[in-house]
């Protein structure tokens, strides 16, 4: 157990789709890589003020000292909350679970920076379960972070748990339709959305790659966890595929 690279998530407490797909992602890592998870009071996605203040600073740090209790690699907040209350909220959790732990720490809205940095994208259609106003502000949030959304779709959702059950065949239209000739590549933002399982056949039917959050916040945090890897059937970004197709 020693020789595991240890990564601590912390999850939104509705979320039932993050900890099972992380496993079924990490299958072939069993032996190099554990996944511990710790989850904060999350129910439902909006702008009000009492949704949007779930992701306070104080409540990430405790989450991630929880973690760290047992020793972790790396942290991430695998949540999309980011999209919502801002790129600096996002950096201001990281900063203050590094000093509070003294591991490295990433987001998903910041591990999808990454992917966009490694990529060499900047235009991208995005898929999202959520309400028009949150869409909205997804946008706003990509586009002062330098990325624009050149089409996007939503579902209009915004209880939190029931964005596991949104049915495969519902996602893949929601993936299309947030498809544009313009868009680079397609981002589901949600980690509650289990959009992850139908990533691979979605990036050969539109020939592009698609970022899925579940797994953009994996493969951000095996990197930081010191544990990088080049993980089979899961999408181009986990497959390391930059600049091809294969």
């Amino acid at each position: 157990m020693r020789e595991l690279k240890k990564l601590g998530h912390i999850t939104p407490s509705c979320n039932t789709v993050l900890e099972p797909v992380t496993a079924m992602i990490n299958a072939p890592l069993t032996t190099r890589v554990s996944h511990h998870f710790a989850r904060i009071p999350v129910e439902n996605i909006s702008l009000t003020p009492g949704d949007t203040d779930q992701f306070e600073v104080p409540t990430m740090v405790a989450a991630a000292r929880s973690l760290c209790d047992a020793q972790m690699d790396a942290v991430v907040w695998n949540g999309t909350s980011g999209c919502w209350n801002g790129t600096e909220a996002d950096v201001a959790i990281c900063t203050a679970i590094t000093d509070a732990t003294g591991v490295p720490a990433s987001t998903a809205t910041l591990a999808q920076y990454d992917a966009f940095t490694t990529f060499g994208f900047a235009r991208f259609g995005l898929a999202v379960p959520y309400a028009e106003d949150v869409t909205a502000r997804t946008i706003q949030t990509y586009r002062q972070a330098g990325y624009s959304a050149v089409s996007h779709a939503n579902l209009g959702l915004t209880v939190g748990r029931d964005m596991a059950y949104v049915p495969l065949d519902e996602i893949r239209r929601l993936v299309r339709a947030a498809n544009s000739p313009e868009a680079e590549c397609v981002v589901v933002v949600c980690t509650g959305l289990p959009a992850a399982l139908i990533v691979e056949e979605m990036e050969a039917e539109l020939g592009k790659p698609i970022f899925d959050s579940v797994a953009v916040t994996l493969w951000r945090g095996l990197q930081l966890a010191g544990a990088p890897a080049r993980i089979e059937g899961w999408g181009r970004l986990l497959r390391g595929s930059p600049r091809t197709c294969d």
